[in-house]
């Protein structure tokens, strides 16, 4: 029975991963499309967190495991209850985690466009940028990135 509870949260868990964010990936629906390109300085750059929205993955997955080891370790009627316990227990830790793992580190980057407009982006801090540096701001109307 434990096999087969691990072997599912797997499957959940393999299920929930997403692509890597970055300035430097596209997705394959972005590609084979034009993008206005717009010159600039980077006038200040900013640390930020990016958040992900949660899944509920983390719950779901700390739930079931204290569940079943709530539930191991009760006896008789006592392993209604542990499981129980476990199983909310695992729930908010599982939350926690969550939450935590799919926090990243971003850059708010301003730019100076060569038309005098300022610019603020906010993207994944996977590419360094310091002020006085011409960028590129590589826009299709719905999604900006700034890169070198």
């Amino acid at each position: 029975m434990r096999t087969v509870a691990a072997l599912a949260l797997a499957g959940i868990l393999a299920g929930c991963a997403t692509p890597p964010e970055s300035g430097s990936v596209y997705n394959s629906y972005q590609t084979m499309n034009e993008q206005v390109v717009r010159m600039g300085t980077v006038e200040s750059v900013r640390n930020v967190t990016i958040a992900s929205p949660e899944s509920g993955v983390g719950t779901m997955s700390g739930a079931a495991l204290g569940g079943l080891a709530g539930s191991e370790a009760g006896g008789g009627k006592g392993a209604i209850a542990t499981g129980l316990i476990g199983a909310v227990a695992g729930g908010l830790i599982g939350q926690r985690v969550e939450r935590n793992a799919s926090n990243r580190a971003g850059f708010e980057i301003t730019v100076k466009l060569d038309s005098g407009e300022l610019r603020a982006v906010t993207q994944p801090a996977d590419e360094m940028f310091r002020p006085g540096e011409r960028v590129r701001l590589l826009s299709n109307g719905y999604n900006t990135r700034v890169t070198h």
